[in-house]
């Protein structure tokens, strides 16, 4: 299944300001993409991009297409590394928090920027589960 670039867009956006906002304000509002993100692995449903497809323009498919499991695979990453951040600030680790926040800030907006640092990942590891298969 694809997704419409503009609404992958539009999570990377959110991600990028809620996490931001939490560095500068109350690193316990990352909690706010955190949960997003639990419940989008947990139900393959976003419901930003649920509530943003409403004010698509056109119709779904005329968007450049995002695939939908790559999106799952970076949602992954990023709700792993909002945890670790949530987890290390509560524990009082806070250069470990501003770490793993930071990855995610630099992936999102490598992302709005044209690089998907995830599908970089994800293209390698398949790539060394196929050479690992026909060895």
């Amino acid at each position: 299944m694809r997704i419409p670039k503009p609404l992958v867009q539009l999570n990377q956006l959110f991600i990028v300001t809620t996490v931001l906002l939490g560095l500068i304000f109350q690193p316990n509002l990352l909690m706010i993409p955190f949960l997003i993100g639990a419940y989008t692995l947990a139900t393959k449903e976003n419901p930003l991009m649920a509530a943003g497809k409403r004010f698509l323009k056109k119709p779904s498919d005329q968007y450049m297409p995002e695939d939908r499991d790559q999106q799952l695979f970076n949602q992954w990453i990023a709700t792993i590394c909002l945890g670790a951040a949530l987890l290390s600030f509560n524990a009082g680790w806070a250069a470990a928090g501003y770490v793993f926040s930071l990855l995610v800030v630099a992936a999102a907006g490598l992302a709005l920027g044209g690089f998907c640092i995830g599908c970089t990942i994800r293209y390698r590891y398949m790539m060394w589960k196929h050479k690992r298969a026909h060895s």
